[in-house]
């Protein structure tokens, strides 16, 4: 894989197929979505930054690249999009095929344009900020706020604009121009409140009167530039005053009844902040910067109400649509992205509190504005106060904040774009590029990102349109080049405007010995994380979906299709290297946090999703599979599995889950550092094994955004749950024999070598579908069936109460003994902590394997299907349930 990730670092673009299925069959077969994961505006050291306008295409409109034919003596280039030939301007006379202009160098397929009338014409435009603080908490949580504001303050760059609202039960806009005295301007939470009549109320047309119909839009468009400054100073200029506002800030004063929640009015503080940027600076690249220490409980944009009775929804409450409020939020803060996108403005989110605070509704305007989120616990905790500090600040690990982006795409024919999975929003810019089947963001050619900075990641899924191939006496696969080309427009950190264009050239195969070829292409890295964030997509936009059988058929498709057997014969399914690791990334997704909620509220899964589908290949599969390496005396830093089997006594593990950071010492590493060895002058070594795994925290805690949590735990305490749940369960508690030196995980968690043994052993095998009789249909209390047969042991087989899947049990486990709890499967018997699959009136289980789709117990098909391995015959079944099962198929 390290052919792509040096194509990344020249072009910030990773594909999961870098050699593309040439027919819409073909790219259906390889069931990996044909994708693109691109950084527009990663940075590169050597990229040159060109002083003149692009050229580009009459026709399509694309832009001079590498990829275009040049004849030199006719001054023509033609496009490679479509074919168009085209004139080179007077200015371009002197080129030949010595002296090229920088475009159609070949290493410079990622370059940038900065035209040189935008730089002298104007100064470069400042950052703004909009300040919402939430007021309703406890006061010790107020001044943990209050303290992070007064550094931030003192971080802005003195040309920056900023403005304050805070709330609680009223919003509050304060007046940061009027120095004498504090001066707000008030407007009830519970009350939507327009543009018109927040511009009437603060008095914007005292002295200027109102447009009697054109639209208010800044200084430019029916507003002074005196009434502006009242409320959006520079930092130079406002930071006594607001020094002087944020050291007078109080807890919201009105009373809060016993058994009630504070009245907290989220979504109006929000739209006002969202009209007041709007009419005074629209198009600018403005940053609401909110927050949030609670639920909202009053106006637009509830999550829940005043009483305490009444619990904050959860999951299970958004699947049942019992959550009253929620899709009530979520329509008002689409309506505020759409406005917010509109005006260029973005919406950056910090939430801090034991509580939700309403992330699973707010998520819709802070993705589609490009906006930031940060959730942690405390305005006092490290995470919130070194996130805001990184925003913020200027230097190497800066996050290069940029704004009023545009994002195009064009492509050769035959291919159709059906949306981007990420932070943006579609400009609805319809053509012959669009796909029919809308992913994400769709129906459009052109998006676009409110705020984006140096790490902010698109994920584009794409659609063959070519149908398949007429000629089917072609035994070899044809070939033929594919162009990609992204234009992204954007206001630099530095206040200009730039134009950066990516050209991309891959090639087409189709034919029957295109398998080959598409696997050497395949970036299985890229490949699970276009997969994480499409069925994060689904499990938020499809009713009923299930994602673990989505993503188990998917890997079963893949492998079927790329894999290599010999019929009969299970042991001999192989993978390619290039192939060979996915299905321990999707063995690891089907255990994240983005695809099992159990345990995680609503705002939690919003807040991982958000980050996942923003963050570029090396960040989201850390996200998706940890990485973990250890320490010990024996050697240096080196990786470990991520197993269970990785603890030892002796040695210092360091996980990186992206959000968390855990240093893990073993039980002797432990007791030595309670015992102060590493204090000592003759157990040099010792401490500086200790010092390893910290250093390179640093490093990592360095470079991300947001910050993780860092947990320093050791062997058998409590907060050593954190390394544990993210490993493998190769030895639990129902294990028959334990690693020695490891620890062993109480959970009842399939292993990745159950789960996926030899690969994936479950293509060998065959399906013998067996008819219900549909005049007994089954209740919920039939949790089993037994089957018998001549030439083995009777088998019982158990329905899963939840569960997509009947599971009998497998080969590799031993006979009567699935490793499951009472909870999970019934009927069963538990005893001395281990569960017994086996029914008390049949034998034990016979070893046939297992998949019975639970569905078909319900369709009106009535078809139960029994899968044997193709090694074994099909044995004579005779049911022990004669009434239920009618025949064999």
């Amino acid at each position: 894989m390290g052919e792509f990730v040096e194509l990344e670092a020249q072009d910030g673009v990773r594909m999961p197929w870098n050699v593309l299925p040439g027919t819409k069959q073909e790219s259906s077969n390889c069931v990996v979505p044909v994708s693109v994961i691109y950084t527009p505006i990663k940075p590169f050291p050597n990229m040159p930054v060109l002083p003149y306008s692009p050229l580009r295409c009459r026709n399509c409109r694309s832009v001079l690249n590498p990829f275009c034919t040049v004849d030199f003596s006719a001054k023509l280039w033609i496009c490679p999009f479509c074919f168009q030939r085209n004139q080179f301007p007077p200015h371009y006379t002197a080129i030949s095929d010595d002296n090229l202009p920088a475009e159609l160098f070949s290493q410079y397929t990622t370059i940038e344009y900065e035209e040189p009338q935008m730089i002298s014409s104007s100064s470069p435009s400042p950052m703004i900020f909009m300040f919402v603080v939430d007021t309703c908490m406890i006061e010790e949580e107020m001044a943990f706020l209050k303290s992070a504001l007064s550094q931030a303050i003192e971080l802005l760059p003195d040309n920056s604009l900023v403005g304050l609202i805070t709330f609680g039960t009223l919003v509050n806009v304060h007046e940061l121009g009027f120095g004498e005295t504090s001066k707000t301007y008030v407007f009830k939470g519970s009350k939507d409140v327009s543009k018109d009549q927040l511009l009437k109320q603060m008095g914007f047309f005292l002295k200027k009167p109102k447009p009697p119909t054109s639209v208010i839009a800044g200084a430019k468009d029916g507003l002074s530039s005196d009434s502006i400054s009242r409320f959006l100073l520079p930092a130079s200029q406002c930071e006594f005053t607001l020094n002087s506002v944020l050291e007078e800030l109080q807890k919201d004063p009105w009373p809060v009844p016993p058994h009630q929640r504070a009245s907290r009015c989220t979504g109006t503080a929000l739209s006002v902040a969202a009209c007041l940027l709007g009419a005074c600076v629209p198009g600018s690249g403005a940053r609401i910067m909110a927050f949030i220490g609670g639920p909202s409980t009053e106006g637009l944009g509830s999550i829940v109400s005043k009483n305490l009775s009444e619990s904050i929804r959860s999951h299970k409450d958004i699947d049942k649509d019992s959550a009253t409020h929620y899709h009530k939020a979520v329509k008002f803060y689409e309506r505020l992205a759409k406005q917010l996108v509109h005006q260029g403005h973005v919406l950056n989110l910090f939430a801090c509190a034991l509580d939700q605070v309403g992330v699973a509704e707010l998520k819709v305007a802070i993705e589609r504005t490009g906006g930031l989120v940060v959730l942690a616990e405390s305005f006092g905790h490290v995470v919130f106060k070194d996130s805001l500090r990184r925003v913020l600040q200027l230097g190497d690990y800066d996050l290069g904040l940029s704004s009023n982006g545009i994002f195009e795409v064009n492509c050769s024919k035959d291919i159709r774009v059906q949306g981007i999975i990420g932070p943006c929003a579609s400009l609805e810019k319809k053509g012959p590029l669009c796909s029919d089947t809308v992913v994400g963001q769709g129906t459009t050619s052109a998006w676009k990102m409110c705020g984006l900075d140096k790490a902010t990641t698109l994920c584009l899924i794409f659609e063959i349109a070519k149908k398949d191939s007429t000629d089917t006496t072609v035994q070899q696969p044809s070939s033929y080049q594919f162009y990609f080309q992204f234009l992204t427009y954007y206001q630099h950190s530095g206040g200009q405007m730039r134009l950066r264009v990516t050209t991309l050239s891959r090639r087409w195969v189709a034919g029957p010995g295109s398998a080959q070829d598409l696997i050497a292409g395949f970036d299985q890295e890229a490949a699970a994380v276009a997969m994480a964030r499409l069925v994060s997509f689904k499990m938020e936009n499809e009713a009923e979906f299930d994602p673990i059988r989505w993503l188990d058929k998917a890997l079963i498709h893949l492998c079927a299709r790329f894999g290599d057997y010999q019929k009969g014969r299970s042991s001999s399914f192989s993978l390619s290297s290039r192939l060979s690791i996915f299905p321990q990334f999707m063995f690891h997704l089907r255990r994240s946090q983005f695809v099992q909620v159990f345990n995680n509220s609503p705002d939690e899964t919003a807040y991982f999703r958000v980050i996942l589908n923003r963050e570029n290949v090396a960040n989201s599969l850390v996200m998706i599979q940890p990485s973990l390496i250890s320490y010990s005396f024996h050697s240096g830093p080196e990786p470990a599995l991520l197993d269970v089997a990785a603890i030892a006594a002796d040695r210092i593990l360091l996980l990186d889950s992206y959000f968390t950071v855990v240093i893990f010492h073993g039980a002797t590493i432990a007791q030595w550092r309670k015992a102060g060895y590493h204090n000592q002058p003759e157990h040099q070594a010792f401490a500086q094994l200790l010092q390893a795994p910290r250093d390179d925290t640093d490093e990592i805690i360095k470079e991300r955004f947001p910050v993780p949590r860092l947990v320093i735990c050791d062997q058998h305490g409590s907060q050593a749950r954190f390394l544990l749940a993210k490993l493998n369960p190769s030895a639990s508690y129902n294990s028959d024999s334990p690693l020695p030196g490891g620890d062993v995980l109480f959970t009842d968690d399939y292993q990745h070598q159950l789960l996926f043994p030899g690969e994936t052993e479950i293509l060998a095998l065959q399906i013998i579908p067996c008819r219900l009789n549909p005049a007994i249909p089954l209740s919920t209390s039939d949790r089993y069936l037994t089957c018998s047969s001549s030439s083995s042991k009777p088998t019982t087989i158990y329905l899963h109460p939840t569960a997509p899947h009947v599971l009998l049990s497998p080969p590799s486990r031993p006979t009567g003994n699935l490793g499951v709890t009472p909870t999970d499967y019934a009927p069963l018997s538990s005893q001395q902590g281990r569960a017994s699959i086996r029914h008390p009136d049949t034998p034990p289980l016979s070893p046939f394997p297992l998949l019975l789709p639970h569905s078909s117990l319900r369709c009106k098909s009535g078809v139960l299907a029994f899968l044997f391995p193709l090694n074994q015959r099909m044995p004579p079944m005779q049911y022990s349930l004669p009434a239920l099962i009618t025949s064999i198929i």
